[in-house]
């Protein structure tokens, strides 16, 4: 997590508790006669555990700052790990994925398990004691099944109560801010409300019908029912047609979901928030006669929303939707937020003013972009220097500018001279010369995955639509995608990060002239080449533009 987000976490704590300080006596709690009734969108049984903190514990299932800059946790029997086995890959992988864990990067001294409240580096491992309690948030169809959890550690006050919010940042599953927002709050003593916000790594396997419940354990669908993960919308007759016609592919929660989840970020972060005050008056709220009631309230309590990216975004979208004055402020990074510029709008660093062009579009309108140009980009003659640049295959690269040249999207004579172009392009549209040299990472590890899953996500397509050619699965063997690695489907729970390509799974181009194939190994019918599937990027692209090839 950022120095500046830990900052502002600690301001906001600092400026709140002072103004909440008259509160805490319990002179504005609400009377006794409020009982602590539980909240009407929470659906099923509220899963709860205790950890000791030595054992195992909330912040590193046990591993502590050692075992998180260590290998991979074992797991006893890999195509049947424990709920507990899981739920430590969840974490550890979680953890790692946003954190720097490198001791240069400051892991272990200037942040970490073992860096106290304080800010001090201590010999201990970090880990937390408490209470974990997980719970799916649904208007009782099983369609949203937005995860929701609550962390109360040990350490929590009663006289000077307070909550974090952290909700998952990209699309990742309910522990996916632990090692942001969930570290520093557990530190403070504060609970910690997590959610998944309706995207998470809820995996339908369609050959097998399998998927994964609450805590990750893979089931039969039908046996798993209302209490999946996720489950994909088709009738016994679509899947059995799906599975016969592309075999082996896996439908995933935020693309396939058909709930554009993302609408909805503000008000999971919301519940989650509400989750907590539950779970916390559960466990601390005066008890009288058999009833327990709320008598830790928004009155006397501290709230700080806070989280990275999506989480980010989806706790600026909670603090705009809270009514019922819930959060008291708001600590975020590089929150995903899309904003309707006011006209005369300019931006400028430094002496460079970007194009009006360059202003305040949205996510998908970049990334479809994106996806079209940086391919050929990361090969102009200024980015020779790129790191990684190998990631991005030279020749294919060089066949997408010549794919981008023949239907008028760059210009030049020589491939050097069309991804120059397209690089200017890139630039007009926003992005600056500092991030030259990340196009070729950028493409190779995230930009059609993201722009896939939006794709699919805003469309509310079904995972039957193969939407603009693609689909998710093993990686084909002779235009045939096999079934996915047993272990690496019992596990992906504690493994995947909600986006594939994720624990094994790949993006397959469904129209390959040689039969289905991962994307950037695809030959593009129409150029008979391998372009990083030109024909996919342009359709992706079209969505947005409502143009046609």
């Amino acid at each position: 997590m950022s120095t500046m987000i830990r900052a502002a976490l600690a301001a906001l704590a600092l400026t709140a508790l002072s103004a909440c300080s008259d509160n805490d006596g319990g002179g504005t709690q609400e009377p006794p006669g409020v009982s602590n009734d539980r909240p009407a969108f929470l659906r099923g049984a509220i899963e709860s555990k205790t950890y000791d903190g030595t054992t195992d514990d909330l912040l590193t299932a046990g591993l502590g700052k050692s075992g998180l800059a260590g290998a991979a946790p074992a797991v006893a029997v890999a195509t049947n790990p424990t709920v507990a086995e899981l739920r430590r890959l969840a974490i550890y992988n979680n953890y790692r994925a946003l954190v720097d864990m490198t001791a240069n990067g400051g892991y272990g001294t200037l942040y970490g398990p073992n860096v106290d409240a304080s800010g001090t580096a201590t010999t201990a491992e970090g880990k937390v004691a408490g209470e974990e309690h997980i719970v799916f948030a649904d208007d009782g169809t099983g369609r949203q099944n937005v995860t929701l959890m609550v962390q109360i550690p040990n350490t929590f006050s009663t006289t000077s109560p307070c909550i974090v919010s952290a909700t998952s940042s990209g699309s990742r599953g309910v522990y996916g801010a632990i090692g942001t927002a969930g570290e520093w709050g557990l530190k403070k003593g504060c609970a910690v409300a997590y959610t998944d916000k309706g995207t998470g790594n809820g995996g339908h396997d369609l050959a097998a019908n399998a998927v994964n419940v609450l805590l990750g354990p893979r089931f039969d669908a039908g046996a798993a029912g209302l209490f999946s993960q996720f489950t994909a919308n088709l009738s016994a007759s679509d899947l059995a047609a799906y599975n016969s016609a592309f075999p082996n592919r896996w439908a995933y929660k935020h693309a396939h979901s058909q709930q554009n989840p993302e609408k909805d970020w503000g008000r999971d972060t919301l519940r989650a928030i509400e989750f907590a005050f539950y779970m916390i008056n559960q466990k601390h709220g005066m008890l009288q006669d058999g009833v327990r009631f709320r008598t830790i309230t928004p009155a006397n309590t501290l709230v700080i929303a806070s989280s990275v990216s999506n989480g980010g975004g989806a706790a600026i979208a909670a603090a705009e939707q809270d009514t019922a004055g819930l959060i008291d402020g708001v600590a975020v990074g590089e929150p995903n937020v899309n904003l309707n510029a006011p006209a005369g709008v300019t931006i400028r660093r430094g002496a460079t003013t970007l194009p009006a062009s360059a202003i305040a579009r949205p996510l998908y309108d970049y990334f479809t972009l994106a996806n079209l140009y940086q391919p050929c980009a990361a090969y102009a003659p200024s980015n020779a220097s790129s790191p990684l640049l190998a990631l991005v295959n030279s020749t294919v690269a060089g066949n997408r500018c010549a794919a981008l040249a023949a239907q008028g999207l760059v210009t030049g004579s020589s491939a050097a001279e069309q991804a120059a172009d397209a690089l200017t392009r890139l630039r007009q549209f926003g992005w600056e010369a500092d991030s030259d040299l990340l196009h070729a990472t950028h493409y190779a590890l995230a930009t059609l995955p993201v722009a896939l899953t939006y794709a699919n996500s805003y469309a509310k397509a079904s995972v039957k639509d193969n939407l603009c050619g693609y689909s998710f699965g093993a990686a084909p063997v002779a235009g045939v995608p096999p079934p996915l690695p047993a272990a690496n489907a019992a596990q992906i729970f504690g493994t995947g990060n909600g986006v594939p390509p994720t624990a094994g799974l790949v993006i397959i181009n469904n129209n390959s002239t040689a039969g289905a194939a991962t994307d950037a190994a695809s030959i593009s019918p129409s150029t008979g080449k391998q372009d990083f599937n030109i024909d996919g990027a342009v359709c992706l692209r079209n969505l947005f533009t409502s143009t046609t090839s």
